[in-house]
């Protein structure tokens, strides 16, 4: 819409190390996603490092990839919690690490920062089905390694998608479930033609009614990927995108409500001309992202390798609302006389924007031999963001004329790091980490935000992010690892808008790990203390587009242990349990409550639960057949900074089956895959997300000030299914 050349911008060279040329399509198969490692080599560490950290494999994702979003596939993984406005799963869904909202997680695909230039946010659902387009993930916690865009300050999300494929192939996956829900899928492959060049692709189009009244989602995704390779080059040009139609949930429900009727939504509710409760029908969010990337991997010899990268990313859409009663003064219009008596309100429609567009440049270089590792790099971006709104109906419309706009504002954002880290190998036993990041952010704004008032920031940002670590090699099935992080983080856009003077916050990480791996037994212990000044808490509030708000919190800490393990009972019986327990807490806390300021002194950060436990059994009596029953617990925890009874969550248990069954016939297909997931087998009535406000009411009894509290929770599903069959050809 804005410029014409926005077409394939997007170019994300990498260079990566690969032995001699092989001459097989197996081996040119298997050194393609040697290559394809590299993209996100600059951003992921490996398994002896000293970070913390989980990876999950394009096999593990598929076993539950039957229509949720991505973060329900990573609900399983130490120390997340995961929410969903709809209630099952899909549409608006997000995931807490450590407590750390999604505005403080890192994510990158193939490198590229995802993770939104303005609001810090990762919003999953402008990629319906991206997971069937992913090779691997990496989930690092707490701040992790250097990485490109915003500073991690609870994980970071390194994605890396598929690979280029040996041999031809064809892929149909449909899936249905609860709530009208269903996936349908379609990808191909051409295979490495003439060993070097290769074609892939997918469609698809998720949609669900959701568990919550309305709750509609409708998302339409692609992907598509030309790649070359040779012995010493990879170079892929990829396109993904897609469009969402959501209808909104984001309002919740109070209590009363949350006891009578758990899948009210009050989102669109308006009384006609008799005093009748309606719902408007198009109360939704629309919205389309495309992204181009073009990576290009290039090895010289056996110690060095390069890393360039371009990317370009489009994104546009709108909030659409019924509006009862609206003040003419509100959108800029004059009042109206009517029959001889003066108008100043009227029923409206109207949609909020965003035109943005996103570029991204990086590029690293690597050096490598025995001893050590060493990869030196940049990153650049610029944001440049419209917001806007528009009445596109009124009964009254005043002085209006169609595509008026009663806001209209703009941001820039442009953000600059340069970074090296480099593994060094002392000797048998000690592997030495250093990092060390430069970071620099400028981020400005012009023109008038949604509620009429001038909204300009002008602000700069310089941060220094070191990182060092070590790992000790007891012996030949143990490793221990301490390391240090420091990360800075600038608030985002709705900090400066509730808060002119937010400040930047700061982190000092400490994680002390120990690594056991015995055969097919694994045992993980990690210790982490996040140390913060001026941490951007939730605060419990939502703003009037339902996005979380956050308040700087002075001093506060998050100390935590996490375990995880895999138990090899039998052959056929397979234990995965993992458990998060943590301290999370506020150093001082001072609120106003009932006209008079309150010092509560040291509480519990808010949607920090103190227990986050998750467990897989998985029994697989035959070759072909697997059944798991994957079970989370998430412990009590508080919607406010407060403490505040009626801001809390409870703790709730759910239990799931996952059951996949694979089959090879002789002809016309070369797998067929049912995949099961009966979500909440008991019926667990519970929430994992919610809200918490106060506002102060002086009316009741003039010349005194009562505060008064209020909440909203969202309701989960019940037990609900997805049943899925996948054709491979």
């Amino acid at each position: 819409m804005k410029h014409l050349s926005r077409v394939v911008i997007a170019m994300a060279l990498t260079v990566t190390g690969l032995a001699t040329a092989q001459n097989s399509q197996e081996q040119d198969s298997t050194k393609a996603k040697k290559l394809d490692e590299v993209l996100v080599k600059a951003v992921r560490v490996n398994a002896k490092s000293p970070i913390t950290h989980s990876n999950l494999s394009k096999e593990e994702i598929a076993k539950r990839n039957i229509g949720q979003d991505l973060p329900m596939l990573l609900n399983f993984l130490p120390s997340v919690v995961t929410s969903s406005d709809a209630g099952a799963g899909i549409g608006y869904t997000a995931l807490r690490v450590r407590g750390v909202s999604s505005q403080s997680t890192n994510v990158t695909i193939n490198g590229i920062p995802y993770t939104d230039a303005e609001s810090l946010g990762a919003f999953w659902v402008n990629l319906g089905d991206f997971s069937s387009s992913i090779e691997n993930l990496q989930v690092q916690r707490g701040v992790g390694t250097s990485t490109n865009g915003s500073g991690a300050f609870g994980a970071s999300i390194n994605i890396l998608t598929d690979a280029a494929s040996q041999e031809a192939s064809g892929e149909i996956s449909n899936s249905f479930g609860s709530f009208n829900s269903r996936k349908h899928t379609v990808k191909f492959s051409t295979g490495l033609m003439n060993e070097h060049f290769e074609i892939a692709g997918r469609l698809s189009n998720i949609a669900s009614d959701g568990y919550v009244d309305r709750a509609s989602t409708d998302l339409k995704s692609y992907f598509l990927q030309g790649t070359y390779v040779d012995d010493n080059t990879l170079i892929k040009a990829i396109t993904f995108g897609g469009s969402e139609v959501t209808y909104q949930s984001w309002n919740g429900i109070d209590e009363d409500m949350l006891r009578d009727d758990r899948t009210y939504n009050t989102a669109g509710e308006y009384e006609d001309e008799n005093g009748n409760v309606q719902f408007y029908d198009n109360e939704v969010d629309d919205y389309k992202q495309d992204h181009y990337q073009l990576h290009w991997n290039q090895r010289f010899n056996n110690n060095w390798s390069t890393n360039i990268g371009l990317n370009y990313t489009y994104g546009r859409g709108f909030f659409e609302q019924f509006k009862e009663d609206e003040d003419f003064a509100t959108y800029g219009l004059d009042p109206l006389v009517v029959d001889g008596q003066p108008l100043e309100e009227t029923d409206l429609i109207r949609r909020r924007w965003l035109d943005n567009d996103f570029y991204v440049l990086n590029a690293s270089v690597n050096y490598k031999n025995n001893e050590i590792d060493v990869t030196s790099g940049i990153s650049a971006s610029h944001y440049d963001g419209d917001h806007f709104g528009e009445v596109i109906w009124a009964r009254f419309a005043s002085q209006s004329n169609i595509r008026d706009r009663y806001y209209d504002g703009n941001a820039l954002k442009n953000d600059l790091s340069v970074f090296s880290k480099a593994t060094y190998k002392l000797n048998d036993r000690f592997q030495l980490y250093g990092d060390v990041q430069v970071r620099n952010v400028n981020y400005k704004t012009s023109g008038i935000n949604s509620d009429l008032s001038e909204f300009l920031v002008d602000e700069n940002f310089t941060f220094f992010n070191p990182k060092a670590g070590v790992t000790y090699k007891y012996d030949d099935t143990n490793d221990l690892y301490f390391s240090y992080a420091r990360a800075n983080r600038e608030p985002n856009r709705n900090d400066f808008e509730s808060n002119p003077d937010v400040k930047p916050e700061q982190l000092n990480d400490f994680e002390l790990g120990w690594r056991h791996k015995k055969g097919n037994f694994t045992f993980n212990a990690n210790t982490y203390f996040m140390l913060y000044n001026e941490q951007l808490v939730l605060s419990g509030e939502l703003n009037d587009v339902g996005a979380p708000l956050r308040t700087n919190s002075g001093k506060s800490y998050r100390l935590g242990i996490e375990l995880e393990a895999v138990v090899p009972v039998t052959k056929q019986l397979t234990l995965q349990p993992n458990i998060a327990l943590s301290s999370n807490k506020n150093d001082e806390t001072v609120r106003s409550f009932d006209g008079e300021l309150q010092n509560l002194g040291s509480t519990d950060i808010a949607f920090s639960p103190s227990v986050v436990a998750a467990n897989a059994i998985v029994y697989q009596p035959i070759k072909n057949f697997q059944v798991s029953l994957l079970s989370k617990f998430v412990g009590d925890q508080f919607m406010s900074n407060t403490e505040a009874d009626a801001s809390k969550l409870d703790s709730f248990f759910t239990n799931d089956i996952n059951l996949v069954y694979t089959i090879k016939p002789k002809s016309i297909f070369k797998t067929v895959v049912f995949t099961g997931l009966v979500n909440n087998i008991f019926n667990e009535k519970y929430e994992n997300n919610g809200y918490y406000f106060t506002y102060d009411d002086d009316f009741s009894n003039p010349g005194t000030i009562s505060t008064v509290e209020g909440n909203g929770f969202y309701p989960q599903a019940g037990t609900n299914f997805l049943l899925g069959a996948t054709l491979i050809f």
